[in-house]
């Protein structure tokens, strides 16, 4: 049976020569890691790529080099940082977290502490727990699970492996550097043990690799079929008076919750009139898809000719683009005719 002291050993000397260099990381042998990067790099992570991350981590560092810092940070500051990153319930739990952990003093060490807090669910708890404070802790994310299923040859698909998968990683997690540990099965999915086409021939760990003994290592992890997703419609309104668009701030729960936006409706459940007196006219449509649906959204475009009923006019020379949610920003480009007629 496979165990740490087959995998582990072999896994963390090539991740002394191989580790990914990425700005929220210590390098092998270095100081310990702080929690507070572990932490912000972890939720920025959430489904989403290192390589889009990157960027938005440097820049949050940057404005709020420690989890105090983002305690202290304005609601509205921050939610237009994150702008872009998808997922927008993250950045409100972002801010829950690190007020809750500010004024506890520092973060805790443990990962059921940890799990206490607002947004930290089960793999965000035990990567901080192990890579930050050392604690032995099993850290399952996509990259570690089809490590794991080819290790074990697991046939069962995912989502429904899942559970099999953690507990035959727990099998493997060593007490010797579980952080380094932790980390070198994400870089060993990342870089050698991909989705497609996995470079068995310099994998660390093939001679432990069931899947590969076996031939089938780039036909798993199975997954089930994935539904169709839904289809919806909607509408927004690019709503001028002389220099000025109307903006509004979208509700803190929801669809890009607490996001800068242009007004819209019918696609997240409010069914909402115009939001002023305009004659207004179709410019065209915009696509987007979210996790769980995707969205035609009808963009229309007017001068007002009366005060609006709901959000604040702001001077164009205020308006930045990169501050607006990826799908605004659509409305945003699709407008820009209209905007500068």
């Amino acid at each position: 049976m496979r165990d740490s002291k087959v995998i582990a050993p072999d896994l963390l000397a090539w991740y002394d020569r191989h580790a990914r260099t990425l700005p929220w990381r210590v390098p092998p042998g270095g100081p310990p890691a702080d929690p507070y990067r572990v932490w912000l790099s972890e939720v920025m992570l959430q489904q989403t790529t290192v390589a889009a991350v990157k960027a938005y981590f440097l820049r949050f560092t940057a404005l709020w080099p420690t989890v105090q810092d983002l305690a202290a940070a304005e609601d509205a500051r921050v939610m237009a940082e994150w702008a872009g990153l998808g997922y927008y319930a993250r950045a409100r739990n972002l801010l829950a977290c690190a007020r809750a952990v500010a004024a506890r003093g520092g973060f805790p060490d443990t990962r059921e502490g940890l799990a206490a807090l607002p947004g930290i669910g089960p793999y965000t708890s035990a990567a901080i727990a192990s890579i930050a404070f050392g604690r032995t802790e099993t850290v399952v994310d996509g990259n570690v699970e089809r490590v794991v299923a080819r290790l074990f040859a697991v046939d069962t698909p995912l989502p429904r492996a899942r559970p099999q998968l953690t507990a035959l990683a727990g099998q493997l997690t060593p007490t010797e550097r579980p952080g380094d540990y932790a980390q070198a099965m994400m870089d060993l999915g990342a870089t050698i043990c991909t989705p497609r086409s996995p470079a068995c021939v310099i994998c660390p760990v093939q001679t432990e690799c069931e899947a590969r003994r076996q031939g089938i290592a780039a036909e798993l992890p199975r997954k089930l079929a994935k539904a169709p997703k839904p289809e919806r419609e909607g509408v927004a309104w690019v709503a001028r008076q002389g220099q000025a668009l109307l903006l509004e701030h979208r509700p803190a729960k929801g669809l890009l919750g607490g996001t800068l936006a242009f007004p819209s409706a019918r696609w997240d459940g409010r069914d909402l009139p115009p939001p002023g007196p305009a004659q207004w006219r179709e410019i065209g449509q915009v696509r987007h898809v979210f996790t769980h649906f995707s969205l035609t959204l009808r963009v229309m475009s007017g001068q007002l000719t009366g005060n609006p009923e709901r959000g604040e006019l702001v001077p164009l020379r205020q308006i930045d683009r990169e501050a607006l949610p990826g799908l605004m920003r659509k409305v945003w480009d699709m407008a820009q005719g209209e905007i500068a007629a």
